[in-house]
């Protein structure tokens, strides 16, 4: 299986990037990883909203082509960790469009990149830092291949 990330940016906070880094150590032996750092707006602040989204989104967008492309969203699906193994088995059944996670800025992402979307996954109703979203996005797809291949994975 092949799994693409792409978000604006590199993960600035040290554990958060310690542990995007131990998860994707984890993943690693269950499937192809590749994280896609696209230009992340700087020196912006929330007044200038939607030029940081368009900036982010322009950087997103020549990657998205050939991919199935899941972006994470409020009111976006909702899934149990069963449910997305299940999900990301039927998503390598069909290797010519690998998923695609898409995790936004600090503003989240632009309209028409949510428009592009495949899918829109929320991982919870609760609302995550861009930075903890990535780690606890790696973590849930490395549990559910864990589910997928039967291996034990504390609960």
């Amino acid at each position: 299986m092949e799994l693409r990330f792409i978000w604006p940016g590199k993960t600035k906070a040290p554990g958060a990037r310690a542990l995007q880094e131990f998860y994707l150590g984890r993943l690693r032996p269950f499937a192809s990883c590749a994280i896609l750092e696209t230009r992340e707006a700087r020196g912006l602040d929330e007044r200038a909203a939607a030029k940081i989204l368009d900036l982010e989104a322009r950087g997103m967008e020549e990657r998205l082509d050939g991919n199935y492309v899941i972006c994470l969203a409020d009111g976006g699906k909702e899934m149990s960790s069963v449910e997305f193994a299940r999900f990301l088995a039927r998503r390598a059944e069909d290797p010519a469009r690998p998923p695609a996670f898409v995790v936004g800025g600090f503003l989240g992402l632009a309209g028409r990149i949510l428009e592009r979307a495949d899918m829109r996954l929320s991982l919870s109703r609760m609302t995550f830092s861009h930075e903890l979203a990535r780690v606890v996005l790696l973590e849930q797809i490395y549990r559910s291949l864990t589910i997928l291949k039967g291996t034990h994975y504390a609960k």
